[in-house]
């Protein structure tokens, strides 16, 4: 418990050098949200108003305090909408967790099997199959592919088997109806990228000492590879699924939900880029910020789980 509040604690000075960039980037190169509210001809004293209102007026000092004061309470303010961001997080979030969520969890364990399954038969028909499909799935772009999907499982043109956009979920066959196509998307892509990562990292374990001694002894090469390759394996496969828990929570959903229009998290935070919604941005980077601290702590704890050696420290 201890390691875990120290790697947290570890983590603050993380959290504001990016939220210290990103504050500084929206306030000097971010839109001006004045002209926006005040809509034309606006009034001396109604753009000096609006401004006091939005902090305009504030040095950075004071502005970047204020807003380290909102991540601690967790109060981002409101959106340019009006809703409160805490709201608009509360209920964008879980969409784009459940939506997200099987794709992220396909993708990493079947790479892991297919990588298995091509080093295992490494040189072999088996692993030029594999890797063609992989080289396949990381050449494509992930929009082409999620179009390619959509016109063949969701439009009049294809099996129009899916709904084609929208987030209408009343029941768990609704769910499964609107995942389908982003999970097929994810996975598809994904497989790609996990399955030479995961590949290579079995390969170069084959080539262990201890593995030439097991062979040498007689054992079995099932037995060697996944009791011993595969066991050892697992911290290179933990990095690489704890690593990229932020990248895809932000920037897997963006796309998907945008293109699909799913209301999640990232259908949001493409909303606030283009109409430059700063509470929302702020907020935004603020908890990949957190969650990338907490991946990281999680990542050392599953270590020690697959590996007693590691020590917590």
């Amino acid at each position: 418990m201890q390691y875990v509040l120290r790697k947290l604690l570890s983590g603050i000075p993380l959290i504001l050098g990016v939220t210290l960039v990103s504050f500084a980037l929206m306030v000097y190169f971010g839109p001006d949200m004045t002209y926006q509210l005040l809509g034309k001809n606006p009034t001396a004293a109604q753009i000096l108003e609006v401004r006091h209102q939005l902090g305009y007026d504030q040095s950075f000092i004071q502005r970047y305090t204020d807003y380290l004061g909102e991540l601690v309470r967790l109060d981002f303010g409101n959106s340019s909408s009006g809703e409160p961001v805490t709201a608009l997080l509360a209920k964008t979030i879980p969409v784009s967790l459940i939506l997200i969520l099987p794709g992220f969890l396909l993708g990493h364990l079947v790479g892991v099997l297919l990588a298995l399954a091509a080093a295992f038969w490494r040189g072999r028909w088996p692993d030029k199959l594999i890797m063609a499909i992989a080289v396949v799935g990381m050449s494509v772009s992930f929009l082409i592919v999620i179009i390619a999907f959509q016109i063949l499982l969701c439009s009049s043109d294809g099996l129009d088997l899916f709904p084609v956009r929208g987030w209408n979920v009343h029941s768990l066959p609704d769910y499964l109806s609107y995942i389908a196509v982003p999970t097929l998307a994810t996975t598809f892509v994904a497989l790609g990228y996990e399955t030479r990562f995961y590949r290579s990292v079995f390969v170069e374990e084959m080539t262990r000492d201890y593995v030439r001694t097991a062979r040498a002894f007689g054992l079995p090469t099932s037995r060697i590879f996944f009791r011993s390759i595969f066991k050892n394996c697992l911290i290179p496969i933990i990095t690489r699924v704890m690593f990229s828990i932020p990248q895809v929570a932000i920037g897997g959903s963006l796309l998907i939900e945008t293109y699909f229009g799913i209301p999640g998290i990232g259908k949001a935070t493409y909303e606030a880029i283009i109409t430059g919604d700063q509470p929302v941005l702020k907020a935004v980077v603020s908890l990949t910020a957190i969650l990338f601290v907490f991946a990281m702590t999680l990542n050392d704890i599953l270590y020690r789980a697959v590996d007693p050696r590691v020590s917590l420290k």
